[in-house]
């Protein structure tokens, strides 16, 4: 698999992943770093990444495993990320889905909320929504 590849020759700034066992390649565990300089700094974020039999004409189903609280994120940890969904193309590897799952930390979309109370408080509450998220980054490396 080339995703095994690129992410072993050329990882992402803040990302890791890799394939769960040896004897399924399809389904990888996958941690991201929160971004310096933001609410989600020092927070260590796990998700999983299944990879269908029809990648890469059709994208990876990409879910956080840790707590988030976040605009695109739905309570179960799906993502609501263009690039997973409608505007999925091809060209798109593990390093460019986790790439733009770490930048969609610091810049959600609130229009498209998977979150509607995240959302909510994103757009009218900024200081309530960092706290929370916060508290979310603290919580992710207390299992570590």
């Amino acid at each position: 698999m080339s995703d095994l590849k690129s992410i072993v020759n050329e990882p992402p700034e803040g990302c890791s992943a890799s394939p769960l066992s040896d004897q399924n390649l399809f389904v990888w565990s996958a941690t991201i770093f929160g971004p310096d300089e933001t609410p989600w700094e020092g927070g260590v974020f796990s998700l999983r990444i299944i990879f269908g039999d029809n990648y890469p004409e059709k994208p990876p189903r990409v879910r956080f495993t840790s707590e988030i609280f976040h605009p695109n994120v739905y309570h179960d940890g799906t993502l609501c990320m263009d690039i997973i969904q409608d505007a999925w193309s091809p060209c798109h590897n593990i390093c460019t889905i986790l790439t733009s799952v770490q930048s969609l930390l610091t810049d959600p979309n609130p229009a498209s909320p998977a979150n509607p109370e995240a959302a909510q408080l994103y757009q009218h509450d900024i200081q309530a929504y960092n706290r929370r998220v916060r508290r979310c980054a603290r919580r992710s490396t207390d299992s570590l």
